[in-house]
């Protein structure tokens, strides 16, 4: 029984420095994340001593790589603005042509409209000469 007393004041005196730890270790682990990127750079900075071959051909490798790759993206990069180009001007011909079209329709419907009137007036004259004849076969007939 002397033992719980004993852990009773050890909970209670230990919730302040839960806090306490709880600011340490977050200012530790900020310490902690630095330290082992400095202990994982010098593994690293040892072993490419240790292994220049190694590291050498990485390089080569992976420099190789990184190389094709800009020169992919470079050439993927120019041939899209020629594409770019090509349907700007394209785009251009093409509104050029509607519009020359356009108007070329316009011209016609004119013409047509102006063939339409004149057909309707000599159709008109037409009727009338008709009449007329009719007329002038109905004074004959009688």
């Amino acid at each position: 029984m002397a033992n719980l007393p004993k852990e009773n004041q050890q909970v209670t005196s230990s919730t302040p420095s839960i806090q306490k730890s709880e600011e340490d270790q977050a200012a530790s682990t900020a310490m902690g994340f630095k330290d082992s990127l400095e202990k994982q750079y010098l593994k690293v900075k040892e072993h490419a001593e240790t292994y220049p071959y190694v590291w050498a051909s990485y390089i080569v490798v992976y420099g190789g790589f990184a190389l094709w790759t800009t020169y992919r993206w470079r050439k993927l990069r120019k041939t899209e603005d020629r594409v770019k180009t090509l349907q700007e001007r394209l785009r251009k011909h093409v509104e050029a042509e509607e519009s020359s079209s356009s108007t070329k329709v316009v011209e016609k419907g004119s013409t047509s409209s102006d063939t339409k009137a004149i057909g309707k007036g000599s159709a008109s004259s037409d009727t009338k000469v008709v009449e007329k004849g009719s007329t002038s076969s109905d004074k004959s007939s009688k």
